[in-house]
């Protein structure tokens, strides 16, 4: 990198082992930041080495609890654009609020949007996050937004540990068969879909399997999974048809609710997440769920960002 005396990298609270593995990668040191929250939950942080003319980067993932740390990464947009900062990047590996990114009912928000402007407003003036719920939200930024993927590391990993000639690539619902193909595409693999119904939120009953999985190792692909009632219900189907064996892959491991008990008592062989949100204990206890690091690729991200590089080259 040119210039890299330029260049610092701050964490926020919801998940400083990535930030630091980010900068492992990068080989700098993570900046110094003071966080503290007073007893009503009100948040105060202080940066605590001059970014006066600096590039600044922010870790912060806005995960559970989302609203403290969203909160968190807007007051510490504010101090370093007060601090005069050059350019302020947000990197947000797990963007909350996705979700909402529509009006999906009469007198709804469109919550990503919101988000957006907040963002904006509190002076970031770039974002890199990864796997975008939807890949539209970057059109609600008037600035430069890098969603970067985990398919290609799920790829890799998937051919260091099963025999190829058995996968089938599982979509576990129609939204997300892009995905599904891309990897697919990656692996020269056979591509299934979930076809199912959503009665209530964080409510799936699956309906029906469009494809042939009988004998197959079915690979379940998603971009998040939260209370992993879906991926849970696929895999049953999905042993019903036939599999052999069914994984998971996700981008986020939102793991929420009752996620925990039901990944227990699942027939799935195991769920792999990225580290884009910090696993608490007892989703890890759970004996399915596997933890991809991409401080790696963060990092390597980050480094084209500040070199001006393209950050395509990442997948070439």
């Amino acid at each position: 990198m040119s210039n890299p005396e330029k260049l610092r990298l701050f964490s926020g609270t919801s998940n400083p082992e990535l930030t630091q593995a980010i900068c492992k990668h990068i080989d700098m040191p993570v900046g110094n930041i003071y966080v503290q929250r007073f007893s009503d939950g009100e948040v105060f942080l202080q940066y605590e080495e001059t970014i006066r003319g600096l590039d600044i980067f922010l870790v912060q993932s806005t995960s559970a609890p989302a609203n403290d740390n969203l909160m968190e990464l807007l007051v510490a947009i504010d101090a370093a654009k007060r601090a005069s900062a050059r350019e302020i990047c947000a990197v947000i590996p797990y963007f909350g609020y996705a979700r909402q990114d529509r009006k999906s009912a009469g007198r709804t928000p469109i919550s990503a949007k919101l988000v957006a402007d907040l963002l904006q407003a509190a002076g970031v003036t770039r974002v890199l996050t990864m796997d975008l719920h939807a890949t539209q939200i970057q059109g609600f930024f008037n600035i430069p937004v890098d969603n970067i993927f985990a398919g290609p590391l799920f790829a890799k990993d998937i051919q260091s540990k099963n025999n190829l000639d058995d996968i089938m690539v599982v979509s576990p619902d129609v939204g997300g068969v892009v995905r599904a193909r891309a990897l697919a595409k990656k692996l020269h693999a056979d591509i299934a879909i979930v076809d199912k119904r959503r009665p209530a939120p964080n409510v799936a009953k699956v309906m029906n399997i469009i494809g042939d999985v009988e004998n197959r190792h079915c690979i379940l692909i998603d971009d998040m999974v939260d209370t992993a009632g879906t991926i849970c219900n696929a895999a049953e189907a999905l042993m019903e048809h036939g599999a052999s064996k069914v994984s998971a892959y996700a981008s986020h491991g939102v793991l929420s609710g009752p996620a925990a008990e039901r990944l227990e008592a699942s027939c799935l062989a195991e769920l792999v997440v990225t580290d884009s949100i910090k696993q608490p204990d007892h989703i890890l206890k759970t004996g399915k769920v596997r933890i991809q690091p991409i401080g790696n690729l963060m990092g390597e991200a980050i480094k084209c960002i500040y070199s001006a590089r393209s950050i395509s080259s990442l997948y070439e």
